[in-house]
């Protein structure tokens, strides 16, 4: 049975904590470095519900995308509910990790994740690390498709491989235009537009797209955008995540239980269609 820092040795490994933006919370939020770990589970986001899964499940570690603390706190009084989630975790022995934007960055990172749940093939990283001479590792990717589709099959395409959510996806551009090549990013990714034209591809996919960024994007170019929920593009991490630490517990024979949670952390929960006033 392998320490909890072991574990957090070999998660370091994956994604070094020093290349996390420098705004970003990652690391070990809480745990006994001398504690044994039997059991770990990932997921997107350090809620509540994640971690009452994660003491039914009999885990002692969980692994979050999200941070807990993303800004300081004088505070984890348990009337709080980000206190009441670190009271828990402590009660029920139970270590939290986080591997933010040095997992967006890695080799693989969530957009590998986000492209392979796509059935995409990589091609470059969208915004490279320049620290990375082999030129993989960075912000977002450029992808290929296998054959061409339209924009519609492409969001159509999304929308059943994406986990569900309320949100869905939601799609601007000509819906029968050609897709060829699409950047992908996991979570808010309306900073990239201009990476994105740069890139010239015929798509981008990515979340939390707000009104102006997107509208000003439209009209920039014919790109296809498709805006699918924060959680559902981050969360095939957490299953590329948990088969790297299978690989490594193998590999040290640890005989780790690693899951991944399919609870829906994403905060929307209903969707209704606009039938509204006529303009």
């Amino acid at each position: 049975m392998p320490r909890l820092s072991e574990v957090i040795a070999a998660l370091d490994a994956l994604w070094p904590p020093e290349r996390a933006e420098q705004w970003d919370a990652v690391g070990t939020v809480c745990g006994d470095p001398d504690a044994g770990i039997t059991r770990v589970l990932f997921a997107v986001d350090p809620v509540q519900d994640i971690v009452e899964e994660a003491v039914k499940l009999g885990a002692d570690l969980v692994v979050t995308h999200h941070p807990l603390y993303l800004r300081g706190t004088t505070t984890v009084a348990a009337g709080h509910f980000k206190g009441r989630v670190v009271h828990t975790l402590i009660k029920n022995d139970i270590a939290l990790h986080v591997a933010h934007t040095n997992a967006d960055t890695a080799d693989p990172g969530v957009s590998d994740a986000l492209a392979g749940a796509l059935d995409l093939r990589v091609v470059r990283p969208l915004v490279p690390d320049p620290s990375d001479a082999s030129g993989r590792r960075g912000l977002g990717r450029i992808c290929e498709l296998d054959h061409p589709e339209t924009l519609r099959e492409f969001a159509a395409r999304a929308a059943k491989r994406l986990p569900a959510t309320a949100q869905g996806v939601r799609v601007a551009g000509d819906l029968d235009a050609p897709v060829r090549t699409v950047a992908v990013s996991g979570g808010s990714g309306d900073s990239l537009f201009e990476q994105v034209r740069a890139a010239g591809v015929d798509a981008f996919l990515t979340a939390d797209l707000r009104h102006h960024p997107a509208s000003e994007a439209t009209q920039h170019s014919p790109l296809g955008l498709i805006d699918a929920a924060h959680w559902a593009t981050e969360w095939p991490w957490c299953e590329q995540a948990a088969a790297q630490l299978d690989a490594i517990s193998d590999r040290n024979a640890w005989d780790l239980r690693v899951h991944v949670s399919k609870t829906v952390t994403d905060p929307w929960s209903s969707h209704h269609d606009s039938s509204g006033a006529p303009n």
